[in-house]
């Protein structure tokens, strides 16, 4: 959803907590088939290896090619060390129970570890008008969206200030 498309939502309070929850249903449908069919390990990798595949051409065709929105504002966060402690869970219990639990909270533990490196240029703070902020900030002013829902950029106001004070 929207927190996953802006990089000025990518914050350090909801963007963790909303989008590992959302996204944990497909990698866990897949392993379950797979898992219980098959006996293969892998299902939540391999979901995930094709899921920002199709994110990366939305992203590219949608955002960059229609409405020209960098591609650094837009990019999709990177799930693949999730899935892969997912699949480890499961291949190492073989039990749905303990993956649920034990590989549901390492999924989401390690989300915001996990996109670090991606999100660590966009935080760096910088002055801009007198005012204190960060990259993504700024990107968020330059780049308006149309039909912003207000009441959630005013959900944390020293990370999501795009346009509110």
């Amino acid at each position: 959803g929207d927190w996953d498309f802006w990089s000025d939502w990518k914050d350090r309070r909801l963007w963790v907590t909303v989008t590992p929850i959302v996204l944990i249903t497909f990698p866990a449908a897949v392993q379950t088939v797979l898992w219980e069919r098959f006996r293969l390990p892998f299902g939540a990798t391999i979901v995930i290896l094709g899921l920002p595949l199709g994110e990366w051409v939305n992203r590219y065709f949608n955002f960059w090619g229609w409405t020209y929105f960098p591609i650094n504002f837009v990019f999709p966060a990177s799930l693949i060390p999730g899935a892969i402690l997912l699949d480890v869970v499961l291949m190492l219990s073989g039990s749905y129970l303990f993956t649920a639990v034990i590989g549901g909270m390492a999924w989401g533990l390690v989300f915001y570890p996990g996109n670090w490196p991606i999100i660590a240029p966009l935080h760096v703070p910088v002055e801009y008008n007198g005012m204190l902020m960060s990259v993504a900030d700024i990107q968020g002013y330059h780049y308006v969206r149309t039909g912003t829902p207000e009441y959630i950029r005013m959900v944390e106001k020293g990370t999501l200030r795009t346009f509110g004070k």
